[in-house]
C-alpha cells in the first residue's frame, strides 16, 4: 500500500538536479509503492508532478478494446505527469504501474505550476526528458515490426519481472508484445518446457535467467 513520508536530505539533493531547490518544501511529499501498485490512472485527475527517486514502472495505454493495457515504455529516473504539466491537462494521459518497488517525490501542480514554468533549468531539462520519451516511443514502434514474438516476450519478461517471478497480466501481455493470448501461450508453454521457465500459482518463475536474455538480446 502507498506510503506518504516527509523528504529527506536525498530528495532535495533530487530536487537539486533538476534547479527545484527553491520550492517550498513543505508542499512536496515522498510516495512509496509497492511492485504491482498503480501510481497513475489513466483518465483519472492528476494533481502531483512527480520525480522519480529509485525503482522501475511500466507506461502503459488503454488497447482499443478499452480493456487491456498496452506497454508504451519503461521509466526508472525523470519525471511523471511532465506532459500533463505543460498541455495544462491535469487528466493522467497514461497509466503508470510500478514493477518493483518505486519511490517518487511529489511536488503539487497547482501551487507550484507558476514556478515550475518561469524555472529555465527545470525546463531544459523537462524539454531533454520529453525529447527522449519520444524517440523512445518511436523505437519502441519499430522494434514491434522488426523483432519475433519470442524476442519481445522475453524481454518483456526480464524488464518486468520482480525477485525473479513474472506475474503480470497475460491478457495485458499479449496486448503489450503485440501477439494474440494463444500464440503467447504457446511460447510461455515453450519456455517453461525448455526449462527456461517454471508455472507457480503466483506466475512464472525465472530459472535460467541467462538464457531468456540470450532470446531477448537483439530486442534488449
Amino acid at each position: 500500500m502507498m506510503q506518504r513520508k516527509p523528504l529527506s536530505d536525498q530528495h532535495c539533493v533530487k530536487l537539486a538536479e533538476y534547479g527545484l531547490q527553491a520550492i517550498p518544501l513543505d508542499s512536496c511529499v515522498c510516495l512509496k509503492f509497492h511492485a504491482g501498485e498503480t501510481i497513475l490512472q489513466e483518465g483519472m485527475p492528476i494533481t502531483y508532478l512527480f520525480v522519480v527517486v529509485s525503482g522501475s514502472a511500466k507506461v502503459c495505454s488503454t488497447a482499443r478494446n478499452g480493456k487491456n493495457l498496452v506497454l508504451c515504455y519503461y521509466i526508472c529516473e525523470g519525471l511523471m505527469g511532465d506532459l500533463e504539466l505543460m498541455t495544462d491537462t491535469y487528466i493522467a494521459t497514461t497509466s503508470i504501474v510500478a514493477v518493483t518497488d518505486f519511490e517518487c517525490i511529489a511536488i503539487p501542480f497547482q501551487r507550484n505550476a507558476l514556478y515550475l514554468k518561469s524555472n529555465v533549468r527545470f525546463l531544459n531539462r523537462l524539454g531533454s526528458e520529453l525529447a527522449l520519451k519520444l524517440i523512445r516511443s518511436s523505437q519502441n514502434f519499430v522494434s514491434a515490426s522488426l523483432y519475433s514474438g519470442e524476442e519481445r516476450l522475453c524481454a518483456y519478461i526480464l524488464q518486468t519481472s520482480h525477485n525473479g517471478i513474472f506475474s503480470d497480466i497475460l491478457t495485458d501481455t499479449a496486448c503489450s508484445v503485440g501477439m494474440s493470448y494463444r500464440h503467447m501461450f504457446r511460447l510461455l508453454n515453450r519456455l517453461c518446457e525448455d526449462g527456461v521457465l517454471e508455472k507457480r500459482e503466483n506466475g512464472y518463475r525465472i530459472l535460467d535467467r541467462e538464457s531468456l536474455a540470450e532470446k531477448a538480446t537483439e530486442f534488449l
